[in-house]
């Protein structure tokens, strides 16, 4: 049961053309297991819907006029199937690598979709992006692949490592 909020309202990060993702993240981090977080925006924040569903948070959106919106954020206790897997299991050491982070979207997704094609069960793909691929998780679940993924401490690239699955991949 959430007994507060946090604030967070990105909206001027917004207007000064900045990326709140890292704000958001790292308030999301912060939040105690009884709070959620109000989020305030200039748009309705519908990706951020499946990254924050992905560990564990339902939402509620609510338009408040002139294209602002409040998101209510508050953990379920259930992360969604989309997960990256444990990050303390031991897998081996990636044998390819993509850089996505100049890259625009959905050119990092192609990219990697087409290296894992290549690529034999239990390998390991690493790859830089610019933004976390919340539409690739989907892809890689659907492909019955492993991952596991992060920003950097300073929120400017997300590293993701992907293990190829099939009978023999272990997450």
């Amino acid at each position: 049961m959430i007994s507060r909020y946090v604030d967070l309202d990105v909206r001027p990060i917004l207007r000064a053309g900045g990326e709140p993702f890292a704000a958001i993240m790292e308030a999301i981090g912060r939040l105690a297991p009884d709070e959620g977080l109000r989020l305030f925006a200039n748009f309705k924040p519908t990706p951020l819907f499946a990254v924050l569903g992905a560990r564990g948070f339902g939402n509620e959106a609510i338009e408040m006029g002139g294209g602002d919106w409040q998101v209510l954020f508050y953990p379920t206790g259930e992360a969604d199937a989309y997960a990256p897997v444990d990050s303390n299991s031991d897998w081996p050491a990636p044998v390819r690598n993509v850089d996505g982070r100049d890259l625009d979207p959905p050119e990092p997704m192609v990219n990697i979709l087409a290296a894992i094609e290549a690529m034999p069960t239990g390998e390991v793909l690493a790859a830089l992006l610019g933004r976390e691929p919340v539409f690739l998780f989907p892809e890689l679940a659907k492909r019955g692949h492993a991952w596991r993924g992060g920003f950097d401490a300073d929120g400017t690239t997300y590293r993701l490592l992907i293990r190829i699955g099939g009978k023999d991949a272990k997450p």
